[in-house]
């Protein structure tokens, strides 16, 4: 054998364990994120480029996010007119570490599935966290996830959640609410702050904030710092000039 055919066979060997070393360490948890027809964007987004962004750090590997469409259709359209291929489909039922249910203004075909409400409930037996943003809290009430839990919904929705669901200790003005292993979130931005709060949970408070550094969400922070700053300047201002 020449010299080059049994470098060539070296390099075909090198490459077959890299494959087998990637594999074994391939995702062996699942993140699910539950999609429909008119889901509110952000509060899909939000969790998917904070978990996605997670994953791509070797901390965070193990995880994998997939989003799971209520229909058996293989794309969705939020409300705001996105349109998203989807991984999988509710009747795969699959199985998944941790779930998280967002919101849509018209939340009742969603609570009427019966499919989607047992997925929900045989789910929550084994996960790791159950989470939901806005009006998703209504779907884990509807499961009985939330039954004497604290938990919250939208910011102003919270009387008609506690309404709907009495046994359910309904938190007011308060962005999101962690209770035993299920989050609950006002949804909206909050959701990113919600996922962050997840993300540490599942990795740490320090990981977590190395996505919110990547995220860029101080500089954010500090921007909306510096213009209630200058609101409040102008505003003195205004009342010495009275």
């Amino acid at each position: 054998m020449t010299f080059f055919k049994k470098s060539l066979v070296l390099l075909m060997v090198i490459c077959l364990q890299l494959i087998v070393m990637s594999k074994a360490h391939a995702a062996d948890k699942t993140i699910g994120i539950i999609v429909f027809d008119g889901v509110l964007t952000s509060d899909i987004t939000a969790p998917i480029e904070v978990f996605g962004a997670a994953t791509e750090a070797s901390w965070f590997s193990n995880y994998n996010v997939i989003t799971i469409n209520v229909s058996d259709k293989p794309h969705i359209k939020t409300h705001e007119g996105l349109t998203m291929l989807v991984d999988k489909r509710l009747s795969d039922l699959p199985k998944v570490d941790v779930l998280l249910v967002p919101s849509a203004y018209d939340m009742s075909p969603l609570l009427s599935n019966q499919q989607l409400i047992r997925y929900v409930q045989q789910t929550a037996k084994t996960a790791q966290w159950m989470a939901s943003n806005c009006s998703g809290a209504h779907v884990l009430a509807e499961a009985g996830l939330l039954n004497g839990k604290r938990a919250t919904t939208w910011a102003g929705g919270e009387g008609e959640l506690k309404k709907n669901y009495p046994n359910v200790d309904v938190q007011f003005d308060t962005n999101f609410v962690i209770d035993g292993n299920v989050l609950t979130s006002n949804g909206g931005l909050v959701s990113y702050e919600a996922a962050l709060a997840l993300l540490s949970n599942l990795a740490s408070p320090s990981k977590a904030n190395e996505i919110r550094e990547a995220l860029q969400m101080p500089r954010l922070q500090r921007t909306t710092q510096k213009e209630h700053l200058k609101e409040n300047v102008k505003e003195n201002l205004v009342q010495r000039t009275r």
